[in-house]
């Protein structure tokens, strides 16, 4: 019997979870995929939102606001890289020129700090490449960008170095309620029982609150297509370069990312494929030549894309369902979730609260320590490490100068990679130039050795991703 069970590893359940294990709880986290970070919290701009966009008196407007003023301290203390860059929101007529003035009333009328108006001569100071046909812009110093997997890794392996138990690759098939206690169908047949469960499923979370409630909700997938760039195209911008906003979305952005890369994108349709398109592609590379008229596409590494989890009214859900006891939906998490994670994570502490007595832990572990990354030792670091660990000096990754020692740590970590894409986002090994091409294979066995399978059972990412697809006699 848990006293919590929270459905959904990405960063919003992650951070819900971490969050929760402050107490003497019993907590687990269900997922259908085989690691965290697997959904929309892999596929997204990264960006942490100063919330001038959101409308007064929503929780999108206050947990985005509450979100980003945490920021800077949990990165510290669980050291996931983060960087106040500041943004621009760009106008390039007098309309929009009026709108980034609307915009800079609004966000003030919220709480956020730090807005001003730049005049073009102000912008092509701070932003030498934007287009010349710029008049002016916002100026949000509050902004910051983020690695999205690897800030859910960090919510993520602290909770669990607090004691909370993670249930990966496991799809919730049932909800059913039996005496005030909640009894979860998983695909494998077993069953969990728990005293309150926190619906923070993503695009699934309708389906698991229509399992348990009269009050139906539909979660409407939307479509962002990104296009990835080098670490030279990296260089272009040092800010986050939005357009003006519509009602759909934030519009395509420029920026850079907290690795040195460069990423343009989203654009947003309603589809429930993450196939890109080349259409689609072509849009966001068309619409960026707006705000920088010389991006070179032949510097573009990878193309993605992910899903945003929209419901109708607009605005985060994130409440107990009226007719389900003790089942706290937490819904919609669209943009700004990625920024509002931790301040929703507090919300629905504070939920839980209402039912459950919640005492803290003495022992609750704060802190967690990242990875080494090879690339950023000093060579005196570098030669100290690899003579107490030979494995550190091995390399692996060419491309990103990832070693054999930093592959092995990725698996035998709090939450270790069990996949191909789950050493990538821990390691950054093939992120660089050749997309893998040089690396896949050891990477693929030296998690066949460290997990102790066969190599033809090195999966990518889900249980039908093999990655060699064969085994040796």
């Amino acid at each position: 019997m848990k006293d919590i069970t929270v459905i959904g590893a990405g960063v919003v359940g992650c951070a819900i979870a971490r969050e929760l294990s402050r107490y003497d709880l019993d907590i687990a986290v269900i997922d259908k995929n085989e690691d965290i970070a697997e959904g929309i919290s892999k596929a997204n701009s990264g960006i942490i939102h100063g919330g001038y966009n959101e409308k007064k008196g929503t929780l999108k407007a206050k947990l985005n606001l509450e979100g980003n003023e945490m920021m800077d301290e949990l990165a510290s203390k669980l050291q996931f890289p983060f960087k106040r860059n500041g943004a621009l929101v760009l106008a390039f007529s007098e309309d929009e020129l009026k709108r980034v003035k609307e915009l800079k009333t609004n966000g003030e009328e919220i709480g956020v700090k730090g807005l001003e108006i730049l005049n073009k001569e102000e912008v092509l100071n701070l932003e030498k490449n934007i287009n010349k046909d710029v008049l002016g812009a916002l100026y949000v110093k509050s902004s910051g960008i983020v690695s999205p997997y690897e800030m859910t890794l960090a919510f993520g392996e602290n909770a669990v170095e607090n004691g909370v138990e993670f249930i990966l690759g496991q799809g919730v098939i049932d909800i059913k309620k039996e005496n005030e206690v909640y009894e979860i169908s998983l695909e494998d047949g077993t069953a969990l029982k728990s005293k309150i469960i926190i619906n923070a499923a993503g695009l699934g979370g309708g389906f698991l609150n229509n399992l348990v409630s009269k009050v139906k909700y539909e979660i409407n997938p939307v479509k962002g297509e990104y296009c990835l760039f080098d670490k030279v195209a990296g260089t272009l911008c040092e800010k986050t370069l939005f357009q003006v906003p519509s009602e759909l979305s934030k519009g395509v952005l420029v920026t850079p990312t907290v690795d040195g890369n460069l990423l343009v994108g989203p654009n947003a349709k309603s589809s429930k494929s993450i196939e890109t398109s080349r259409e689609g592609i072509d849009e966001i590379l068309d619409k960026s030549k707006k705000t920088m008229k010389d991006i070179p596409v032949d510097r573009v590494l990878n193309t993605f894309s992910g899903l945003r989890p929209k419901v109708s009214g607009g605005d985060f859900i994130i409440e107990e369902a009226k007719d389900a006891k003790n089942f706290i939906n937490v819904i919609g998490i669209d943009s700004p979730g990625l920024t509002a994670a931790p301040a929703i994570a507090k919300y629905v502490v504070n939920l839980v609260s209402n039912n459950i007595n919640l005492n803290e832990k003495e022992n609750f572990k704060e802190t967690r320590t990242k990875m080494v990354r090879m690339s950023e030792l000093s060579i005196e670091e570098k030669n100290k490490l690899i003579a107490k660990n030979p494995s550190y000096g091995k390399m692996v990754c060419k491309c990103e100068f990832v070693t054999e020692g930093e592959i092995i740590d990725s698996i035998k970590r709090p939450l270790g990679a069990t996949t191909i894409d789950g050493v990538k986002r821990r390691t950054r090994a093939m992120m660089g130039g050749c997309q893998g091409g040089g690396c896949i294979i050891p990477i693929s066995m030296i998690l066949s050795k460290e997990l102790g399978i066969d190599i033809s059972e090195v999966n990518k990412n889900s249980k039908s991703s093999t990655v060699v697809g064969f085994k040796e006699d």
